[in-house]
């Protein structure tokens, strides 16, 4: 992104700028949120201005100093253009769910400088696209997360302070459901060890808290106890979890420890911290929890975003129609 950037005319890029101050300054988005539309809005302004992707910068300086640089052709930003340069990401092989993420991208940024008057209309308002295709990540049974607890707290018998450290992560993982940028944003202060929750940090800065059970303390004070002593530095600060070498860790490690571990039990998909906060979802609704609370507890807008990250097992369905259906016996 930052070569395509740099390729910008002039005052294009200083648009662009300007856009990310609007994002990070007066929405509060995020930083990768921020990011993401950044990266949509460069790839859109780039493809007006007929840059590639593998643009060569030394090329394009040296044409600024022969007085060829690229022309500035905001002005020409159209519905048409926004068309085309969603077809071409669909002939690159993007998902439809990166199409609608892009368009939403293109119409956010559209509607922002119209308002500014640097459009006579605003061309994304008359922008379609297609419905991303919602896939749900994949479950464990409860039996696999019982197995990959009691990995998990093998591991940390030995006293090892990563052990100790990526068991807690995992069983608070489970056991509340949160995000991994949720998780890896917590700070010692927002546990409640009293009352078993935890105060987390959702997405648009919304704060709710979260309750947790007695595997869940125990390993977090095990943690706490006897492994975060031996990784803090200096460069530690509150945080709860920390990296090998003692700053805050970091999605990609969360990760890499949980399809680590989940790869160790028998039979298990391959899961990541989201099928975590998945399965936990799942097991809660399959024990009678009603969905609007599932919904507070996972930090969701709507309850149709939590509809689609849970699902009804055939056993309960079957279950219920058992229990309830006049003809079912």
């Amino acid at each position: 992104m930052a070569r395509l950037r740099s390729a910008l005319p002039r005052r294009v890029a200083e648009l662009v700028s300007d856009f990310e101050d609007h994002l990070r300054d007066e929405r509060d988005l995020s930083p990768n949120t921020v990011r993401a539309y950044l990266g949509d809005v460069v790839s859109l302004l780039a493809f007006l201005h007929d840059i590639p992707e593998d643009v060569d910068l030394d090329t394009v300086s040296e044409a600024a100093g022969e007085g060829t640089a690229i022309e500035d052709r905001f002005d020409d930003l159209d519905v048409g253009v926004l068309r085309a340069w969603l077809a071409r990401q669909h002939e690159q092989g993007r998902s439809r769910t990166t199409l609608a993420r892009r368009a939403a991208s293109a119409r956010t940024f559209t509607a922002w400088v119209s308002r500014r008057g640097l459009l006579p209309s605003d061309p994304g308002a008359r922008l379609s696209s297609p419905r991303p295709h919602r896939t749900l990540p994949g479950v464990l049974r409860r039996d696999e997360v019982d197995n990959l607890m009691r990995a998990s707290a093998s591991g940390a018998e030995q006293g090892d302070p990563l052990a100790l450290r990526d068991h807690a992560l995992i069983e608070l993982l489970y056991a509340t459901g949160v995000r991994i940028s949720e998780l890896c944003g917590l700070d010692i202060d927002d546990v409640e060890f009293e009352r078993r929750m935890v105060r987390v940090l959702g997405k648009g800065r919304k704060e709710r808290m979260v309750p947790f059970g007695l595997p869940a303390e125990r390993s977090l004070r095990s943690w706490l106890g006897q492994g975060r002593p031996h990784l803090v530095t200096r460069d530690s600060g509150s945080a709860l979890f920390l990296g090998a070498r003692g700053g805050r860790v970091d999605p990609r490690t969360v990760r890499r420890v949980v399809h680590h571990a989940v790869a160790a039990v028998p039979g298990a998909g391959d899961v990541g911290p989201h099928g975590l906060r998945h399965s936990a979802a799942t097991h809660m609704l399959d024990g009678g929890a009603d969905l609007r609370s599932v919904q507070e507890l996972l930090g969701h807008a709507t309850l149709a975003t939590t509809q689609l990250y849970t699902h009804v097992t055939v056993e309960r369905l079957k279950a219920i129609h058992d229990q309830t259906h006049p003809r079912a016996r």
